[in-house]
């Protein structure tokens, strides 16, 4: 028997695009409650939920650990949690009813939660834990085991429940954010089946990938990207530690390749530079991937970046429409993206953009100029989205009214325009497979011996194909447009910014 059963609701197989691609990580977010837990003499169980089938298994660890709280705790690290998935809500739900079951006490925190709190406290969940939560589990548990003279839930800070006498939810005051993340242990990993996640990255991939986190939060404002848990702070942990686990993760877990998951890396240069030396003085260095932003890749940060073991940067490009950048407050420039590509390119990193279509005011052209700046500077690799509002941001706001039953994606394939975009859905799904596509076919001829005609067969091949989505997309322009598009207030009034 068991203190606290901790799990997360994300399941990797409910995700068509994510089990395509094969590259799961364990609940780093999670991981960290657990080790924080434990160190202050709970006990603690795992069910990671991951690559085990949700149903099945909660069943087989509730019997097998006999937990008196189950704490849905979810990856807060990781971007598919934040999404706000509703396959994944509904697996939450699944989780609590099942725990509520065998008479466990029920917690949760994440994005989801927190933006639907209610619904969650109906649907079996006896408390939401909000924002940064570890200290707020830590002292949640302490009261509700009745350990080291615990606190009244009604004083802990960060909490939500429902007062059973006015129906009504009540919230603690929020709890401040950590400033000395190094005070955390560090995940504890040994609660995850390891050799699982080994095989499924060898099988799919040749080798094996962790994830790691050298911050919280992200200091930029961009008006869509939700914040709920971290809000526009950002803390850092020292370059000592990050080394040392990263040293840990090499050495004792046989780590291949890591995945840094905060939402913004190297964001000051010295800290790159002290990362580099910290790694170097352990042997710690690994390929790793990690996402930024164009206007930080400053030479300095680049080449300690590559010193430390970088291969792999994606940036957050959005869209080669200044007036869209402008419209997000994104607050970088066009011409940042090319300078900052061939500098990743001169260190030998992976130079890959995210992308996103559909932002209100986007017009054909803005696609247009968006699609020449992927062919000029020619990235490793993009990722395409089309413009997700989520609540708690500026763009949720100005487009709320106008969504409809679905204000969530079903998976992260789902790629649905969920407010009067621009065009349709058709249309942005033929556009992502386009230019996914003619991405695919350069990094398909390089590398290749090209044949006489001067290209490789593959690249070749696929040139047909290229030609048939684009025009595609050229014929969905016409007809999936739509007649009452949303527009910004700025962009209503002029076009003067292009």
């Amino acid at each position: 028997m068991v203190d606290i059963l901790l799990t997360h609701s994300y399941h990797l197989y409910f995700d068509r695009k994510q089990a395509r691609k094969m590259q799961p990580y364990p609940p780093l977010g999670t991981l960290y409650a657990a080790a924080l837990l434990r160190q202050h003499g709970i006990s603690v169980a795992l069910f990671d939920s991951m690559l085990e089938e949700p149903e099945q298994g909660i069943s087989a660890a509730l019997r097998r650990h006999r937990p008196r709280i189950v704490a849905v705790y979810e990856d807060n690290f990781n971007f598919l949690s934040k999404m706000c998935l509703t396959r994944m809500r509904e697996v939450a739900f699944g989780l609590a009813e099942a725990s509520k079951a065998v008479g466990a006490l029920t917690l949760v925190n994440g994005s989801d939660a927190t933006d639907r709190l209610e619904e969650y406290l109906r649907r079996g969940f006896d408390f939401a834990l909000l924002g940064e939560a570890e200290w707020s589990l830590l002292e949640l548990a302490q009261s509700l085991l009745g350990a080291g003279g615990g606190t009244d839930p009604e004083a802990i800070k960060g909490l939500a429940f429902f007062d059973k006498r006015t129906d009504r939810v009540v919230r603690t005051p929020a709890r401040p954010l950590m400033r000395n993340l190094d005070a955390l242990p560090f995940p504890a990993r040994d609660l995850v089946d390891m050799e699982r996640y080994r095989r499924a990255w060898q099988e799919a991939h040749g080798y094996f990938s962790l994830n790691i986190v050298a911050s919280r939060g992200c200091p930029y404002r961009c008006n869509w990207c939700a914040k709920p848990i971290y809000g526009n702070s950002f803390h850092l942990r020292s370059a000592e530690s990050v080394a040392e686990e990263m040293r840990e993760l090499k050495q004792v877990y046989g780590a291949e390749h890591l995945w840094f998951a905060d939402d913004i890396f190297a964001l000051k240069s010295q800290w790159a530079m002290d990362l580099a030396e910290a790694v170097e003085r352990r042997d710690a260095a690994l390929p790793f991937k990690v996402q930024s932003r164009v206007d930080l890749m400053t030479p300095p940060t680049v080449g300690a970046l590559a010193r430390a073991g970088c291969a792999e940067m994606w940036m957050g490009v959005e869209s080669g429409a200044q007036k869209i950048l402008n419209a997000m407050d994104k607050g970088t420039r066009v011409e940042q993206v090319g300078p900052a590509r061939e500098l990743l390119r001169e260190h030998s990193i992976r130079a890959c953009y995210f992308l996103q279509f559909g932002y209100p005011g986007e017009a054909w052209k803005d696609v247009q100029k968006t699609i020449a700046l992927v062919r000029r500077t020619q990235p490793d690799d993009i990722g395409v989205s089309v413009s997700y509002p989520l609540p708690g941001t500026e763009f949720y706001d100005r487009v709320r009214e106008q969504l409809g039953e679905k204000t969530n994606w079903t998976d992260s394939e789902d790629l649905s325009i969920m407010f009067q975009g621009p065009y349709t859905n058709e249309f942005y799904r033929a556009l992502r497979d386009a230019l996914h596509t003619e991405v695919d076919t350069w990094r398909a001829g390089a590398g290749r011996e090209a044949d006489a005609a001067g290209e490789s067969a593959v690249a070749r091949e696929r040139s047909s194909d290229v030609r048939e989505l684009w025009a595609r997309v050229a014929a969905l322009e016409k007809t999936c447009r739509n007649s009452n598009p949303t527009l910004l207030p700025v962009l209503q009034c002029s076009d003067a910014v292009t």
